[in-house]
């Protein structure tokens, strides 16, 4: 790929955004690649962690939409919903999806974060959404997503004055769940993911999508996923071995 670096492994994929000389600038071509990773993972689940690859010293997870893309579009393109479609698309992944964010994490990029199921930073890892200082929204997730991630007053902040988060303004906010020196980043991500890989995938999965589902849904959705995993023969042969394990 053009613009990504991506290594498989059995139950993960580790996705870098590769485009170090304009901040990992989120451009057409990115967003192909990243639908293109979409499509392998929809059809075989694994966990995504998605990082930034940067040659700065500063770090950088994604700086935003190329503003020069942005430059020249119009009503047409805006209703189209490039970003918005492409992390709804990431976010409704069936495995997990772990955003380790190192360095800048702003516009775009930041939505990009937000659309993870977990969110790690480094001590360096900065969050923000300037789009109304360009004359635009935050159109790819913010407005929703950032609301339920930090509460409706720093969001506010964040959307519409301009305020930039910091690692630890954002662990204290809830919107990362640790935050590590920028060397132990992607081994804290993997760390996760290995959590991960230690659970049924399908209960994982049904239980990413249960989360999902509109409040009047539950508890409905619960049941009927219950149902499907009360089923399965992994379910019998995970709790068997839970109560040999308590005899012994």
């Amino acid at each position: 790929m053009k613009t990504l670096q991506v290594h498989d492994a059995v139950d993960r994929v580790v996705v870098e955004l590769d485009r170090p000389a304009v901040r990992n600038a989120i451009d057409d071509v990115m967003a192909g690649e990243l639908h293109e990773v979409c499509d392998a993972l929809e059809r075989d689940p694994r966990v995504l962690i998605i990082t930034g690859s940067s040659s700065e010293e500063r770090g950088v997870f994604a700086a935003g939409a190329d503003i020069r893309t942005l430059l020249d579009r119009g009503r047409r393109e805006a209703l189209m919903g490039f970003n918005a479609r492409l992390f709804g698309r990431i976010a409704a992944l069936p495995a997990p999806v772990v955003a380790a964010v190192d360095g800048w994490a702003i516009g775009g990029g930041a939505e990009l974060a937000y659309a993870a199921d977990f969110r790690l930073a480094s001590t360096r890892a900065v969050f923000g959404n300037p789009e109304v200082g360009l004359g635009i929204l935050a159109a790819a997730g913010a407005t929703w997503r950032l609301v339920e991630l930090v509460g409706e007053s720093m969001a506010k902040e964040v959307l519409m004055a301009g305020r930039r988060l910091t690692a630890a303004e954002a662990l204290d906010r809830g919107l990362v769940i640790s935050v590590h020196e920028p060397d132990d980043l992607l081994p804290a991500a993997q760390a996760l993911a290995d959590r991960i890989a230690e659970q049924d995938p399908l209960a994982v999965q049904l239980t990413k999508r249960v989360m999902r589902a509109p409040r009047e849904a539950h508890p409905l959705v619960d049941d009927l996923a219950q149902a499907v995993l009360f089923e399965t023969d992994e379910r019998r042969s995970r709790m068997t071995a839970f109560l040999e394990k308590r005899k012994a």
